[in-house]
């Protein structure tokens, strides 16, 4: 199948799912035709539609690639099978690692370990390191310059090392990029962009160039970063439910997207002359809230590799690339606010000439992830005050049986990802292992999801507030540094962030239990709306708690496979996760039957290892 047949299958899927659904909510709301409050909130319903129903058939074509292929990976980016691991690395590669006021012991400590695989591999030569700095704050900045000089030293003759830091930082993280390009752009063929919590394996990095040096068709290539092993609670369950999810999901959406796939800003190689011709971001004019720098860099420089005529893959593989997620949902909801506030940039950008059908989709869709939150939001009052005053809004509505099947259609739609992938692993006796066993990969699905019904409300009121201060106030946040590090909240500082979640849930909960009318399918509907924000301050709090954290990492509690057998370069790291579990000498025991040059080779070849 062709990839303009794919998209126009999954697209017709996508279309006719929201059509179908959008009927049978027309049919329940057509006792007496359909009134103002009745029709705004079918609007809004339409408007949460295009990512519940994308999300659902990605699911579908992931699974059916991940149990009909051999290769599902390589299914959907075809130049990756042509590459046997054995080509000569001929061309320079800059590692390009951008900060801003980061923990400096730990940005030393990823760079280290890749570049020790990568010298162990006997190609240091082909690159060169950039540690690209935007920090400001002066302890930070005057370690930076002590580690970073001492890092040249050491590896000095082995592999080069290069330090800088901009006084300012106009652009952002895409303007450090930049800065980088115009300095040293022209002396590389690729460039593999790095955060400071990215990590990658030798043997993954080498994969990428060798897939690059084959295909000069090929613009950027994007690996599918995972979550390292956490002691924070918190990210412990979202990070098994990304995985859980992400396997069918990123395949599916490699099938459709195909050469017009994403990048999320790092962990990804980029051919360095088209980027530096075609990829320069534009400040945007005015001095409203969507003006100035472009925030989410990373898409727009996707679509616009794409408008030059070079291809954007993604290579799905969950080996050998590695993030690490914010450790509380304080940090989480900072996060996403960022990328709230970048992607509502695009609006300035969907107009842009020249680019493809598909990448103006691209940004469409990343606008409606954000704009789905006021829209739900939105829907969950009309519907909860036609419910406690109908005299103020009234729904002429028919029996409860098409509202029930409509709810558990949308339901399995938003959770199809999560059971695709569950059903996947317990359906593969090696993966059933790496993730714990077949008991412990159920306990810790059915925890997950509560998890996120809890967090999803809690984020939707965060972004809610925020866009409703973008554009109504039109007041920002700005670029913030992010927190790393596995810590617990402290009650006060929680309270202050989240009680406009807290009053909302409260409120609502309040409000449905005290009609005289309740009903509990009024409340099955209710309950997962209201019950997350009411208790957000104790489920942020609790899963902070690091003891609670460590706790769960030491008895494989959401486990996910790399703390099952740590690939080379997560053991290097000394993660907290994996130490925690007092286990290195069974690690140690697992690898003794691999003599020096075997590692070498493998490196951080996880599957490789793991056959061992």
């Amino acid at each position: 199948m062709s990839i303009r047949q794919r998209r126009t299958v999954f697209g017709g899927l996508v279309g006719i799912s929201i059509v179908l659904l959008l009927a049978i909510m027309g049919y329940t709301f057509s006792v007496d035709g359909i009134n103002l409050p009745e029709a705004v909130f079918m609007t809004c319903f339409a408007v949460t539609l295009p990512w519940t129903t994308i999300g659902f058939w990605n699911a579908v074509a992931g699974f059916v690639l991940m149990r009909g292929s051999d290769d599902p990976a390589g299914h959907v980016f075809p130049q990756s099978r042509e590459i046997t691991g054995s080509e000569p690395i001929t061309t320079s590669t800059a590692l390009a690692m951008c900060i801003r006021n980061e923990d400096v012991d730990q940005v030393h400590r990823n760079i280290s370990a890749i570049m020790a695989r990568l010298c162990a591999s006997g190609y240091a030569d082909r690159f060169h390191v950039y540690i690209l700095s935007d920090s400001y704050m002066p302890d930070i900045v005057r370690e930076e310059e002590a580690v970073f000089d001492r890092l040249r030293l050491e590896w000095a003759g082995r592999m080069p090392v290069t330090y800088r830091r901009r006084e300012s930082n106009p652009g952002f993280k895409a303007g450090n990029i930049r800065d980088f390009c115009e300095r040293w752009g022209h002396q590389h063929d690729f460039m593999l962009t790095l955060d400071a919590d990215s990590v990658m394996a030798g043997s993954s990095i080498l994969k990428l160039v060798r897939i690059m040096q084959k295909h000069g068709e090929l613009g950027i290539v994007q690996s599918l970063a995972v979550g390292l092993p956490s002691a924070s609670a918190f990210a412990r369950v979202f990070q098994f439910g990304m995985r859980m999810g992400m396997r069918s999901f990123t395949l599916g959406s490699a099938w459709w997207q195909a050469d017009c796939g994403p990048y999320w800003g790092h962990n990804a190689l980029i051919r360095m002359k088209p980027f530096m011709e075609y990829c320069h971001l534009p400040k945007l004019e005015g001095n409203g809230p969507l003006s100035g720098w472009i925030l989410s860099h990373d898409q727009v420089e996707a679509v616009y590799m794409r408008r030059a005529g070079y291809e954007c893959r993604v290579l799905a593989e969950e080996t050998g690339s590695f993030e690490e997620n914010p450790p509380h949902i304080l940090e989480f909801i900072r996060r996403d606010l960022r990328w709230c506030h970048g992607n509502m940039q695009y609006f300035r950008l969907l107009a842009e000439p020249g680019l493809r059908f598909m990448s103006r989709v691209q940004l469409l869709l990343a606008i409606l992830m954000f704009i789905g939150a006021p829209a739900w939001m939105l829907l969950v009052t009309i519907g909860t005050t036609a419910f406690v005053f109908p005299d103020i809004i009234s729904f002429s509505m028919k029996p409860l049986g098409s509202a029930y099947l409509l709810f558990g259609i949308v339901m399995t739609m938003v959770f199809a990802p999560k059971i695709s992938s569950l059903l996947d692993v317990l359906l593969n006796p090696r993966s059933r292992r790496e993730f714990g066993g077949a008991p412990a990969i159920i306990l810790g699905a059915a925890v997950e999801v509560i998890f996120s019904m809890m967090l999803a409300p809690i984020m939707a009121v965060a972004n809610t507030i925020f866009l409703v201060k973008l554009f109504v106030f039109r007041k920002a946040k700005g670029w913030v540094q992010q927190s790393r590090h596995a810590h617990s909240l402290p009650l006060r500082t929680t309270a202050m962030h989240l009680w406009p979640q807290t009053l909302f849930g409260l409120v609502g909960l309040t409000a449905v239990f005290s009609v005289d009318n309740f009903s509990y399918g009024w409340f099955l509907f209710a309950a997962p709306v209201f019950i997350g924000p009411a208790f957000a301050i104790p489920f942020a709090v609790s899963s902070s708690f690091t003891p609670l954290g460590r706790f769960a990492a030491r008895h494989g509690l959401w486990q996910l496979p790399e703390e099952e057998m740590p690939p080379v370069i997560v053991r290097a790291l000394g993660l907290p996760a994996i130490t925690a579990r007092g286990e290195a000498e069974q690690f140690n025991e697992a690898y003794r039957p691999l003599s020096t040059e075997q590692l070498i080779d493998m490196d951080l070849e996880f599957d490789t290892i793991r056959r061992a």
